[in-house]
């Protein structure tokens, strides 16, 4: 696979990973645009724009832009995260330059228009009104708010029912023209590529991206508030436990995949150390779970475990205690590299698809972050029991966590 970066005199950035035979493309296109950069009022502004995009734009009537994509025989998504939003579109190679016309006509010039504005939000509030009906949500939800107050992250990317229904078109079509600029994206295509696909980009509309982009305010920095709380939860299945913990920022990638070697270890597989002794042998809880948060202003480290209501204190009570005992002592060689295998394998098998590569391109490019996109591989062995030991097992340690304790609602 060929890899390929260049930057346009606009400011944005673009990637190209040529995959001979991959018989879709995806054409990748990032924005530093997430919930992160919302003003005060603005909660749920860049979801809901994200929504308004393919509401058409100034050659694009609503609806359309779907049809031509799926006459294309390809398909579309998008997502928005906290820190930035994405799209893309599948297309067959041989409609590539046909995808990226589409795509880019979109984006660059919605019309957000008053009707269909309000139309749509009536979408995302009836999203936001089952979203906050969720038990998993309502967990998520609160423990984010507790250990991340008042840091724009602790706050749900889908706003809340006040601040979307305050929103006005002319607030989004400015937040689109100060965020959707040169500088703030990047555009990733991977696939089978012609050999003309860097002129293809570099004629292409994404040239009429703005140069500059005012400043925006953001939070200030990360303060990581340790703590400890018990909630009950309605419609809430059985007990859990949610652990927090402060995770380096996302530059920080071979301390991140350190974490990701600990959380292996500590939860991937039946032979994982928590999952081994207190669901496999002790039987006293159904199910745990370690992810990490990879954020750029800092992430967290979020553990959830399900178990019987009248499991709760004695599970948590075990789980601290391996954790601790964990810091303690160093983790055998055999657990690190059973460990160290799984985590190379998830990282093969994140990259098996054209959709899979682009993403991984795109956003490393859009924060600055260009790899080799396999270069977490060759890192892993600078991870010894030692190094985990000194520098990533203490992130673990539950004296550092904030803990919520859910049970269901009597």
């Amino acid at each position: 696979m060929k890899v390929n970066h260049w930057s346009l005199p606009n400011g944005a950035t673009c990637v190209v990973a040529d995959i001979e035979q991959s018989t879709l493309t995806c054409i990748d296109f990032w924005c530093k645009g997430g919930s992160l950069y919302e003003l005060k009022d603005e909660e749920g502004m860049a979801h809901f724009l994200e929504h308004m995009i393919f509401k058409g734009s100034k050659n694009l009537k609503e609806g359309e832009f779907d049809l031509k994509i799926e006459s294309l025989g390809g398909s579309s998504n998008a997502a928005t995260g906290l820190d930035d939003v994405h799209y893309h579109v599948l297309v067959p190679p041989e409609k590539i330059e046909d995808g990226l016309k589409l795509i880019l006509e979109l984006l660059l010039f919605p019309k957000i228009e008053q009707d269909a504005f309000e139309i749509e939000k009536k979408v995302v509030l009836e999203e936001i009104a089952q979203n906050i009906e969720q038990p998993d949500e309502i967990i998520y939800m609160k423990l984010l708010n507790e250990c991340l107050s008042p840091h724009r992250y602790s706050k749900p990317i889908l706003g809340n029912e006040k601040t979307v229904k305050s929103l006005n078109p002319k607030q989004m079509k400015l937040f689109h023209k100060n965020h959707y600029v040169g500088k703030n994206c990047t555009l990733c295509i991977a696939g089978d590529l012609p050999n003309e696909i860097n002129s293809i980009i570099n004629n292409s509309k994404i040239m009429e991206l703005r140069t500059i982009s005012e400043k925006t305010a953001i939070t200030n920095k990360i303060i990581f508030n340790k703590g400890y709380k018990k909630e009950t939860i309605p419609r809430l299945e059985g007990g859990r436990i949610l652990k927090a913990w402060k995770l380096p920022p996302a530059k920080e990638q071979v301390l991140i995949l350190g974490a990701e070697i600990v959380a292996t270890m500590l939860c991937e597989g039946k032979s994982s150390l928590i999952v081994k002794e207190l669901r496999e042998e002790k039987r006293i809880i159904e199910s745990i779970d370690i992810d990490l948060q990879i954020l750029e202003e800092g992430g967290l480290i979020l553990l959830d475990v399900s178990c019987p209501q009248e499991n709760l204190k004695i599970a948590e009570s075990e789980i601290n205690y391996i954790l601790k005992k964990s810091i303690r002592e160093l983790v055998t060689n055999k657990n690190l590299e059973r460990a160290k295998k799984l985590v190379i394998n998830n990282i093969y098998f994140g990259l098996e698809l054209s959709t899979q590569i682009a993403s991984t391109l795109g956003n490393q490019a859009l924060w600055g972050r260009h790899q080799a996109i396999l270069k977490s591989i060759d890192d892993i062995s600078y991870w010894t029991t030692s190094r985990l030991n000194e520098l990533i097992l203490p992130l673990f340690n539950p004296e550092n966590a904030f803990t919520l304790i859910a049970e269901p609602e009597k």
